[in-house]
């Protein structure tokens, strides 16, 4: 069955209506669409949801609307920094976008720019970058405990940029895999992102392929989310990311239908 739970519209930062996500998920054959607007952050309002309220409710009207032809879900992409109203929502995935420098939050993700601020920040100390940064995530998704870890190595999503960073540091790939055992203590559902290859960053998944691995022996639930901005990256890679996570060893993704997460096969 063909779903995707992390999917952004017009409420945040992305580029169609809710409405014309629903009719694009349909055109697709989707059996469900899962909305994951990005929660307020009240030190950042660049890309977050500035009225969450008209969201649920356009949501939920949706969810009506269409109740026959697919399965809609209110959700939403939650920073570890800045967590939301949980009850309000069918499920939420949970994010770290930033770094924590005192009192300021340093986002990783929104540009290269910004990313080499933060680098600037630490002194190009990969390390401790690496530490400050999953540190501050693991202790929030075993707080929190939310339903979906998204985009679990986040923080290299520019090393095909910057190269001789993080992707293929030995002392980094050992920090990442120490906190990838720390995160599946609560036992989440990890998503593999394919957005960072539909927006041509990067062209690979997160998390990582050697983290992958960890979470394929340990028999860890993953869940294919697009990251989709936009309804032409609705199912984005898909078909070539069940192929990967095949060949690495996994034999079912999940999907949130009849309002639990059922394993799908991947072939």
């Amino acid at each position: 069955m063909l779903a995707n739970f992390h999917t952004h519209s017009t409420f945040c930062d992305g580029k169609n209506t809710p409405e014309e996500i629903v009719l694009a998920a349909l055109e697709k054959g989707f059996a469900s669409i899962g909305f994951s607007g990005h929660g307020y952050t009240p030190f950042d309002l660049r890309y977050c949801m500035k009225d969450t309220a008209g969201y649920i409710a356009e949501i939920k009207g949706l969810r009506d609307k269409y109740r026959a032809d697919i399965q809609i879900y209110l959700g939403a992409e939650e920073d570890a920094f800045a967590t939301v109203a949980r009850w309000e929502f069918d499920y939420i995935i949970g994010a770290s976008h930033y770094l924590s420098v005192g009192e300021k939050h340093l986002p990783i993700d929104s540009s290269l720019d910004h990313f080499r601020r933060c680098l600037e920040a630490f002194d190009y100390d990969i390390n401790k970058i690496a530490h400050i940064y999953f540190g501050a995530f693991c202790s929030y998704i075993n707080t929190r405990r939310p339903d979906i870890v998204g985009h679990f190595d986040l923080i290299t999503k520019f090393s095909e940029k910057e190269p001789d960073l993080f992707l293929g540091n030995t002392e980094y790939d050992k920090i990442a895999e120490k906190y990838t055992y720390e995160a599946l203590k609560s036992d989440p559902i990890f998503e593999v992102n394919t957005g960072a290859i539909t927006r041509g960053v990067r062209s690979t998944v997160y998390p990582n392929e050697n983290l992958l691995h960890i979470l394929r022996k340990e028999n860890a639930r993953i869940i294919i989310g697009a990251d989709s901005h936009e309804i032409a990256t609705l199912d984005g890679c898909f078909s070539e990311t069940k192929k990967y996570l095949y060949d690495i060893g996994f034999r079912s993704s999940y999907i949130l239908y009849n309002r639990e997460f059922v394993p799908v096969a991947l072939q």
